[in-house]
C-alpha cells in the first residue's frame, strides 16, 4: 500500500511539474512569441546568436523549444547553419541557468505568485496581462511541484526499496546515463527531469554519483527531443539538430567517463549535493559552448551526412506544391471536406510565405525577390479557383446540412486567404518597391512599430492555421482577442506617427504615406486571416451576432437616468 501511495504521489508531482513548465512556456509564447523570429534571425555572428539563444531558453524554460524555433527558421533560409547551431548551444546553457534559479529555496514565493498571477489571469481582460498571470502561476506551480516531489520521496527515503535502486544506479553509471536520457525524452523536458534529480539528491534519496550520471544522460535525451518533433522538416533545419546531438552526445559520454573514473569532485568547491549537481550541469553546458569556435567547420560534414533531397527544392520556396484536392473522393462528403481542408491549409502556407519576408523587403528592397513574392499570388488565386470548382463538383444531394455548413465555412476562409494574398501582392510589396526606388527611410521609432505589428500578424497567421486544423474554441477566442490587439496597436502607431509629423521629424514626413498605408494593410491582412475563428465561436455561442444596440428607446432611458445621477452628484462621475 505504501508503494502504491508513493507512486501516485510521485506521478502527481511529476505531472504538475510538466504542466507548469508548459504553462510558463505557453504564456511567454502568446505574449512575446511574435518577437522570437527577429531575435533569433538578426544575429549572424556565433557569439551573439548564442547569447540570443541563451536568453530565449531562460525565458521559455526549454532548450528544445529554442532548437525547434531555430531549425524552423533554418528550414526557411532565415538562419544560417553556424549562427543557428550557436543559438542552440547557447539555449542549452540558458536552460541550465533556469535550473539553477528554480533550485533555490523559493517556497515563500508560491502564495504571492499564485495571488498575483491568479488575479491577472482571472480578472483582467487584456491579453498581455492575462498571459503574464499565466506565467506567474506556472512558476508557482513549478515550485509547488518540487515541494510535492520532496514530500513524496520522504516516506520511502529510508526504506529498502529506493536505496536499492539508487545504489544500483550509482554503481552502474552507464545504466543511470541511459535512464536519464530516456526520462528526458519521455518527459519531453530536460528542465523537469534535471530538477527532479536535483530534488532527489538534495534530500539524500539519490547518491550524487547516480544523480550526475542521470543528469548527463538527460543532456543527451534533450538533444533527441527536437529531432523527434521536427520529423519532416526541411533538411537545413535538421542539420543543426543533428549537429547539436553529435556535440552534446559525444561530450556527455566523455564527461561520464571522466567523472566516474577520476577524482573530479575532489577539485570542485565543496557545496551541498544538490548544488553540486547543478554546478556539474552548468559546467557541462559552459564547456560545450566553447565548441562555438568550430561550429561553421561542421557544416560541410553535415551537408554530406544530410544532403538536400532531389525533389525540386526550389519549388518549396516558390509555393509550387501539388494541389491537395482529391478528385477520387468527391462522392464522399466527409473525405471531400478533409481534402478541402488540406488545400485551404496549403493555401494558407503560401500566403504565409508571401507575408513573412515583407519587412525584409522593406529594409533591403530586393526588386527581384519582390517580383517573385508577387508571383506567388497567382498560385493563391489558382488555388481558390480550384476550390470553387471542386466544391461545385460535390453532389449536393449526398451532403448533410452539417457538411454543407462546414464546406461553406471553408469556402469563406479560402476567399479571405485570397484577399489576404492580394493585400500582400497589391499593397504591401508595391509599397516596399516604392520605398526602395525612392530610397526612403523610416524613423527609428516608426520602423520599430512596423516590425512589431508585422510580428504580431505573423504570430496570428500561425495561430489561424492551428485553429483551422484543430477547431479549438480557446484558440479561436485568442485569435479574435489578438485581432482587437492588432487594431489597437495600429491605431496607437498611427497616432504616434502623426505626433512625430507635428514635431517636424523629417524622416517621418518623407515616408509618411508608406508608413500609414503599411499599418492599414497589415491590419486588413490580420482581419482576413482571423475570420477562420468566427464560425467556431458562433457555433459555440461565444460570439454576438451584432454589436448594435437593439432597443434604442431603452438605451436612451438608461442614458437619461445616468445623466440625472451625475447631476445629482454635482456633475461628477
Amino acid at each position: 500500500m505504501a508503494i502504491l501511495e508513493f507512486l501516485i504521489n510521485l506521478a502527481g508531482a511529476t505531472m504538475l511539474l510538466l504542466f507548469a513548465v508548459r504553462m510558463v512556456r505557453t504564456g511567454i509564447e502568446r505574449s512575446y512569441g511574435a518577437s522570437f523570429q527577429r531575435l533569433l534571425t538578426r544575429h549572424k555572428k556565433p557569439v551573439k546568436a548564442a547569447t540570443a539563444g541563451l536568453g530565449l531558453a531562460v525565458v521559455l524554460q526549454s532548450s528544445a523549444a529554442v532548437a525547434l524555433l531555430v531549425s524552423g527558421f533554418a528550414a526557411s533560409s532565415l538562419v544560417g547553419f553556424g549562427s543557428g547551431l550557436a543559438a542552440v548551444l547557447g539555449a542549452d546553457l540558458g536552460s541550465a541557468l533556469v535550473i539553477q534559479i528554480l533550485s533555490f529555496k523559493l517556497d515563500w514565493l508560491i502564495p504571492l505568485l499564485l495571488a498575483i498571477g491568479g488575479y491577472l489571469f482571472v480578472k483582467v481582460e487584456d491579453t498581455r496581462p492575462r498571459q503574464i498571470g499565466r506565467i506567474l502561476m506556472g512558476v508557482a506551480f513549478i515550485l509547488l511541484s518540487l515541494e510535492l516531489l520532496r514530500a513524496a520521496m520522504m516516506p520511502i527515503r529510508d526504506s529498502s526499496f529506493l536505496p536499492a535502486i539508487a545504489g544500483y544506479l550509482a554503481k552502474d553509471y552507464l545504466t543511470a546515463f541511459f535512464v536519464g536520457s530516456a526520462l528526458a525524452f519521455v518527459m519531453h523536458s530536460s528542465v523537469a527531469t534535471i530538477l527532479m534529480c536535483v530534488t532527489l539528491v538534495s534530500i539524500d534519496a539519490l547518491p550524487l554519483a547516480a544523480g550526475v550520471s542521470l543528469v548527463l544522460g538527460a543532456n543527451l535525451g534533450s538533444a533527441f527531443i527536437p529531432i523527434w518533433l521536427s520529423r519532416g522538416m526541411g533538411t537545413p533545419g535538421r542539420r543543426i539538430l543533428y549537429s547539436n546531438l553529435l556535440l552534446r552526445g559525444s561530450w556527455a559520454l566523455v564527461a561520464l567517463g571522466l567523472i566516474n573514473n577520476l577524482p573530479v569532485f575532489d577539485y570542485l568547491p565543496q557545496v551541498s549535493a544538490g548544488q553540486m549537481l547543478v554546478n556539474v550541469h552548468l559546467a557541462f553546458n559552459l564547456i560545450l559552448l566553447l565548441s562555438l569556435v568550430f561550429v561553421r567547420a561542421l557544416e560541410p560534414a553535415m551537408v554530406r551526412f544530410l544532403p538536400e533531397r532531389d525533389t525540386q527544392s526550389q519549388s518549396q520556396d516558390l509555393g509550387l506544391v501539388h494541389s491537395a484536392l482529391d478528385q477520387a473522393v468527391l462522392g464522399t462528403p466527409s473525405l471531400a471536406f478533409a481534402s478541402l481542408k488540406r488545400e485551404v491549409l496549403r493555401m494558407s502556407d503560401v500566403v504565409d510565405r508571401m507575408v513573412r519576408p515583407v519587412m525584409d523587403q522593406y529594409e533591403h528592397g530586393d526588386l527581384d525577390k519582390i517580383d517573385a513574392l508577387i508571383e506567388l499570388d497567382n498560385h493563391v488565386n489558382q488555388s481558390l479557383s480550384d476550390i470553387r470548382t471542386y466544391v461545385a463538383a460535390i453532389p449536393q444531394d449526398e451532403m448533410s446540412k452539417k457538411h454543407k455548413k462546414q464546406i461553406h465555412n471553408l469556402m469563406d476562409y479560402a476567399i479571405a486567404l485570397e484577399t489576404a494574398g492580394d493585400i500582400v501582392a497589391k499593397r504591401l510589396l508595391p509599397l516596399a518597391e516604392q520605398k526602395a526606388k525612392a530610397k526612403l527611410e523610416f524613423s527609428n521609432q516608426g520602423w520599430k512599430e512596423l516590425v512589431c505589428l508585422h510580428e504580431k500578424v505573423l504570430a496570428n497567421m500561425a495561430l489561424a492555421s492551428n485553429v483551422l486544423i484543430s477547431n479549438d474554441m480557446e484558440s479561436a477566442r485568442l485569435l479574435v482577442a489578438e485581432k482587437g490587439d492588432v487594431k489597437r496597436y495600429e491605431r496607437k502607431s498611427r497616432k504616434q506617427h502623426l505626433k512625430r509629423l507635428s514635431e517636424g521629424a523629417t524622416q517621418s514626413f518623407d515616408s509618411s504615406d508608406i508608413h500609414l498605408e503599411t499599418l492599414r494593410a497589415l491590419q486588413d491582412f490580420n482581419s482576413q486571416i482571423s475570420t477562420v475563428a468566427y464560425p467556431i465561436l458562433y457555433q459555440k455561442g461565444q460570439l454576438l451576432e451584432t454589436r448594435l444596440i437593439e432597443n434604442l428607446k431603452e438605451n436612451a432611458k438608461h442614458l437619461e437616468d445616468d445623466n440625472s445621477h451625475k447631476d445629482a452628484l454635482g456633475g461628477t462621475a
